[in-house]
């Protein structure tokens, strides 16, 4: 897992967006996070800067000053709308998934809401240790384009 640049964010590789919606999440991002295959997970959009959408859990986020949304946001906390159904709270849209073993397939129509398409190539990198962020655009991205070594998924 390279760092491109001294003190800057880790990246894990590249995965790109299968037509019907299936992400690879890179295994050591998979293991750092603690996702299991058939946990509920939340995405959460990305910065302006970067777009795209971080993946993270209520348990990543417990104690967190994150966690705040959760209590606002019962029905996305507690996993009470359909899957892959999306809102928007405080400008940001959040949206639940099942995470399988190593992927986790999002609906095209809620890819969309994210700014992401099947085909884009999305950076996996290391956020704050409460999401895994999955950049489709930036500074970081364009320096990523440029090192080969990163590994594609």
């Amino acid at each position: 897992m390279p760092q491109l640049v001294k003190g800057g964010k880790y990246v894990f590789g590249w995965s790109k967006v299968r037509s019907d919606g299936k992400i690879i999440i890179p295994l050591e991002a998979f293991q750092e996070y603690g996702f299991e295959s058939g946990e509920n997970v939340i995405l959460m959009s990305g910065s302006k800067t970067s777009g795209g959408f971080g993946i993270t859990s209520p348990r990543l986020l417990e104690g967190s000053p994150m966690s705040a949304f959760l209590g606002e946001l019962p029905q996305l906390s507690e996993f009470r709308m359909d899957e892959g159904t999306w809102i928007v709270h405080n400008k940001r849209v959040f949206s639940w998934i099942r995470m399988q073993e190593g992927y986790g397939v999002v609906p095209l129509k809620t890819l969309e809401s994210y700014g992401v398409h099947p085909g884009n190539s999305l950076l996996s990198v290391r956020g704050s240790g409460l999401a895994l962020g999955f950049l489709i655009k930036g500074p970081l991205y364009k320096l990523a384009q440029k090192h080969r070594d990163i590994l594609r998924f």
